[in-house]
């Protein structure tokens, strides 16, 4: 989970869920830091992926790789807790 000192009520965009997308929520994703982490996680291990990371919906999209597993695993070391949607 963030440890940063930016989890200040923002309003945020909700990003709609793609459906060509591998989805995964990640309820502990509590801010823009934490979604930039997961996003860099996923795609500098996986490149070719695109990553939406949004923390208002708590989902995160993967463009790019179906390897549920694999992305799971880079959340989990990021630090986050992935569930799938």
């Amino acid at each position: 989970m963030c440890g940063c000192s930016t989890h200040q009520t923002q309003a945020t965009q909700t990003v709609e869920r793609d459906p060509a997308a591998l989805t995964l929520r990640v309820e502990d994703m509590t801010c823009g830091h934490c979604a930039g982490t997961i996003k860099t996680a996923i795609e500098t291990s996986l490149p070719g992926t695109s990553v939406e990371a949004d923390p208002a919906s708590k989902l995160v999209s993967v463009r790019g790789s179906t390897d549920l597993t694999t992305i799971q695993a880079l959340v989990i070391e990021a630090g986050y807790t992935p569930t799938a949607a």
